[in-house]
């Protein structure tokens, strides 16, 4: 599965929203498996998106042919988006639902980690967790998507467990760089296929 991450800097919140809702023009399109996303938590006008595609090849023949006809819709809407394309590397939890089933949140991590990468599951038990997915972009760079039913439960993650984790783990050693952020999902943004 490849996992495409599309994160928009947006000057017009309600027009970007219309926009976003046409995209569910990919239904139906050959490998596309879901899609979802909302607003981070970080920034305020920060618009997070999430696509599901079966393999490399059905996203580039929709890249190729069908997405500049469904691009229009969201035009000017933006000032700034960024793209990036990560193959999944394995499921935290249970299977990852690409229409992002039963889930309020997501938590994303975006990582550089050094060669000796370290990665900690720990928190698959953790109450309010629904699975997660770990993809791979290069020998580095990673993005972990974990699903939530609710920012309560992930809340309580950080303030009972995961310091503690994330210490027993020694993962802070292998880090580059690291971005994180809550992420409400938007159900109108569901696309599924």
């Amino acid at each position: 599965m490849l996992l495409k991450w599309i994160m928009c800097r947006v000057a017009d919140r309600a027009a970007f929203d219309r926009g976003q809702r046409a995209w569910a023009g990919l239904r139906g399109v050959p490998g596309f498996l879901g899609q979802g996303g909302g607003w981070g938590r970080r920034e305020p006008g920060l618009a997070h998106v999430f696509g599901c595609w079966a393999d490399r090849r059905s996203y580039e023949e929709f890249m190729a042919a069908e997405h500049d006809r469904m691009a229009p819709a969201q035009a000017g809407t933006y000032n700034e988006i960024t793209a990036d394309v990560f193959e999944r590397r394995c499921d935290v939890g249970g299977p990852f639902p690409a229409g992002f089933a039963d889930a309020s949140v997501v938590r994303l991590a975006h990582c550089r980690v050094h060669p000796a990468e370290v990665w900690n599951r720990a928190m698959i038990g953790a109450p309010g967790m629904l699975c997660g997915v770990l993809a791979k972009r290069d020998e580095s760079e990673f993005l972990v998507l974990t699903l939530w039913r609710s920012a309560a439960g992930h809340e309580r993650l950080l303030g009972e467990r995961f310091l503690a984790l994330r210490q027993r783990s020694g993962a802070a050693h292998d880090l580059d760089r690291f971005t994180a952020d809550v992420i409400k999902l938007e159900p109108a943004w569901t696309v599924l296929s």
